[in-house]
């Protein structure tokens, strides 16, 4: 009796069952919010995240551009120059090629547009190039400089430059409190790396209380700088990456966390992430943070209680002190209670826009 009394205490059903039950619920209760989670292993990752590095465009602003400014340059007119630019633009579906179609607000008869060529964080070549410095550069084009605040969109027609039309993107509301909240939670550095002039970039990060900015970067050179900031980093600390577009696809999946936008985001950046903001909320990554440590704390809550209860009835159970009733209590009991534990992390609070 007293063999078989110690085999039921030594059962390890509450520590089996709880546990898994309590990502369970982290994972439930992240979805209840809008953060999808695609496995236990990143909600306990999140736990330990101390870097966030954010894609700017659709991530921190809200990816809707407006036409704020045209610039022709020669004898180009307004009118023209933004025909060119939306023609050119007409294959993209890039959010500035999408604002640039809506400012023309004509159709656009794509017959006439032929060899496009879309350039990885220059813009767009056809007979018209559309794009930013570095695309005018690449072309061995001469072209305006501005000090307006927002994008520059290049334009060249036939091989000589045409002027430029100037987009301004508009941030998130829950960007800035977003950036405060995840300081709030202990992340050490927030980063954002852009393909934007720096000027722009620079504006923004001040505008939302970033630590660090990196512009005028292409797909790669985000690569490069996220493996800078993993190999700053400590052993036990994790850097989560944000991002939206299908140029983030690669960054997503070298960072320790890849955070995708859900609805703005391209599905090659929803497909590479491990959680996913439904509502495109920032400020929901930090709410991710603190369902990712009450999971844990509950997870350690439920392993110490039954461990202790479990290493004190085997001391009575072997000298025979602990009957088949306490027994029972041991692993039924310590099991049940170990479940309603885990339960609590299905509880989590709203975000409040």
């Amino acid at each position: 009796i007293r063999a078989l009394t110690f085999l039921v205490i030594s059962c390890p059903c509450a520590l089996v069952i709880s546990i898994p039950l309590s990502f369970f619920g982290g994972i439930g209760g992240a979805s209840s919010c809008g953060i999808l989670v695609k496995g236990s292993n990143y909600l306990e990752a999140l736990a330990e995240t101390k870097y966030v590095v954010f894609d700017k465009t659709g991530t921190l602003t809200k990816g809707v551009f407006e036409v704020t400014k045209i610039c022709p340059a020669g004898d180009m007119s307004r009118e023209d120059l933004l025909e060119y630019a939306a023609y050119a633009e007409s294959y993209s579906t890039h959010p500035i090629s999408k604002s640039l179609k809506e400012a023309y607000g004509k159709e656009i008869n794509k017959s006439l547009v032929t060899d496009v060529e879309e350039i990885g964080g220059h813009g767009v070549k056809a007979a018209v190039a559309a794009g930013n410095a570095k695309l005018m550069k690449s072309l061995g084009l001469s072209y305006a400089e501005t000090t307006d605040i927002g994008t520059i969109v290049h334009v060249a027609v036939g091989g000589a430059y045409a002027g430029y039309v100037l987009i301004s993107d508009v941030v998130k509301e829950q960007s800035k409190a977003a950036i405060a909240a995840l300081k709030r939670e202990g992340v050490k550095k927030t980063v954002m790396l852009t393909g934007d002039s720096r000027q722009v970039a620079e504006h923004v990060a001040a505008e939302l209380g970033l630590d660090e900015v990196k512009s005028e970067l292409l797909p790669a050179d985000k690569v490069a700088a996220v493996e800078e900031l993993l190999a700053g980093k400590e052993k036990r600390e994790n850097l989560a990456f944000v991002g939206d577009g299908i140029n983030d696809a690669p960054v997503l999946s070298r960072a320790d966390i890849g955070v995708a936008m859900g609805a703005l985001g391209s599905d090659a950046a929803i497909e590479a992430a491990d959680i996913v903001l439904m509502d495109d909320n920032p400020w929901k990554l930090a709410q991710a943070m603190q369902i990712s440590r009450k999971c844990l704390r509950i997870v350690y809550e439920n392993i110490v209680f039954a461990l202790t209860v479990k290493a004190v009835c085997l001391v009575l159970g072997a000298i025979g002190l602990a009957s088949m009733w306490l027994a029972i209590f041991a692993d039924v009991g310590v099991m049940v209670l170990a479940v309603l534990n885990a339960v609590r992390c299905l509880k989590v609070k709203q975000v409040k826009d």
